[in-house]
This record gives structure tokens, C-alpha cells and sequence, in this order.
């Protein structure tokens, strides 16, 4: 029998701490939150290796180590409400649930979002909202949020996302730019977000959120 308590604790020891990361409130929902019950049944074996999952069209979980540098960027509080963005089955959806206030998921895929949903229920996360459309239109009529993460690469950021951003609020995200990308983390100062770089790290870019061809004559 597998013992996913101890692929937990390897996975912050091993994957997680040497990368910086040492917010107690993120260390403690990456230990506590069984990564395995968020990811298809055919790859529970995969899921605490150091690597993204692919899941096909576009999508991704996240390895631990670019998820949670991305939550130790936006250093989201108890007090707050996050939007967490193409969360597939919802493990990062869960992590935000243990550090925010309340969280909506946005999926797409309407066979992720349900398993996400019960996926959550099943494990007490009563604070976490899964909304089924697409993920660049976020779900405003729950914001604005003070942070919002996206579960995937970008090459443009929608301006509806900006949009659901509240003043002050942070943005995490990775930029799909040359061959490796880079997580990006973005402030809302008078109505505009400001980037600065993180970390370099690669995914494969969310539907919807590629940049529009540009034509040449």
C-alpha cells in the first residue's frame, strides 16, 4: 500500500523547501492536502513527482515546486477571496481553500469540474466555489478577488481577468516566452497591473490564452 503521507512530507522536503518556500500557512496545506485525490486515477502513482502532469489540450497540474512558489509570490491571506484559474481536479483549488478565505474555481472541462467538485466536498473544502465556463472569462459575479493564480501558461492575459482584480490585489502567472517561461507576479495600483519576474519555469498555455497571430503584409 502506498504511503502518500510520506510522499507529502518528501515532496515539501525535497521539492518545495529548498525552493524557498517557507510560509507556514503554505507548507502546512502542502502537507495536509492529498495531492493524490486531485489527480486521475491512472496517475495517482505520478503525483508527487517533480513534474508537471499533463492531462492533453493544453492543460496541466502544476509541479509542486512552480505552484507553490506562485502562492508564496501572491502570499495570500486568511482574510481574502482568490480566483484560481483552469485548476483541472482541483488541487490548487484546495491549497487556496486552506490559505484564503474563500475561493471560486473557473474549469472549463466540464468532467474536471465535477470530479473537482466532489473531489473537494469529499475533503471538507466547504469554503471552495467550482464554477464550469471559460477560464478567460473568470467569474465575476463573485469579485473582485484579491488574488487571482492560473493553472497554466499565458501568452496574453484577458482584460477580463484584469478586470476581476481588486485594487491592491496580486496575479500569479506563468508567461509562455522562449523555451523555458516565466512566472510572472502582477499588482493592481490605480486600476493597472504592473508585472515583475519570479522565476523561470514552463507549462503548456491555457485554451484561450494564446496571443492573437499577428498578420503581416
Amino acid at each position: 500500500m502506498t504511503d502518500f503521507t510520506e510522499r507529502r512530507r518528501v515532496m515539501v522536503d525535497t521539492q518545495v523547501r529548498p525552493s524557498d518556500v517557507t510560509k507556514f500557512p503554505i507548507i502546512d496545506a502542502m502537507l495536509s492536502v492529498p495531492r493524490e485525490a486531485f489527480v486521475p486515477e491512472a496517475r495517482k502513482a505520478a503525483a508527487y513527482a517533480g513534474e508537471n502532469i499533463e492531462l492533453g489540450g493544453g492543460r496541466t497540474i502544476l509541479e509542486p515546486r512552480t505552484l507553490a512558489k506562485l502562492l508564496d509570490a501572491v502570499d495570500v491571506g486568511p482574510g481574502e477571496m482568490a480566483l484560481d484559474i483552469g485548476p483541472a481536479y482541483g488541487y490548487s483549488t484546495a491549497l487556496l481553500a486552506r490559505l484564503a478565505e474563500a475561493v471560486v474555481a473557473v474549469e472549463e472541462d466540464a468532467d474536471m469540474a465535477r470530479e473537482a467538485e466532489t473531489a473537494l466536498s469529499d475533503h471538507g473544502f466547504d469554503n471552495a466555489l467550482v464554477v464550469t465556463g471559460p477560464l478567460t472569462e473568470g467569474a465575476p459575479q463573485h469579485g473582485p478577488y484579491d488574488v487571482i493564480v492560473l493553472q497554466g501558461a499565458v501568452e496574453a492575459l484577458p482584460m477580463a481577468l484584469e478586470a476581476q482584480l481588486a485594487e491592491g490585489g496580486r496575479i500569479g502567472a506563468l508567461f509562455a516566452e522562449g523555451r523555458l517561461g516565466v512566472a510572472r507576479l502582477g499588482l493592481k495600483v490605480d486600476g493597472r497591473v504592473s508585472w515583475r519576474d519570479l522565476f523561470n519555469a514552463g507549462a503548456p498555455v491555457l485554451p484561450g490564452f494564446a496571443r492573437d497571430p499577428v498578420f503581416e503584409f
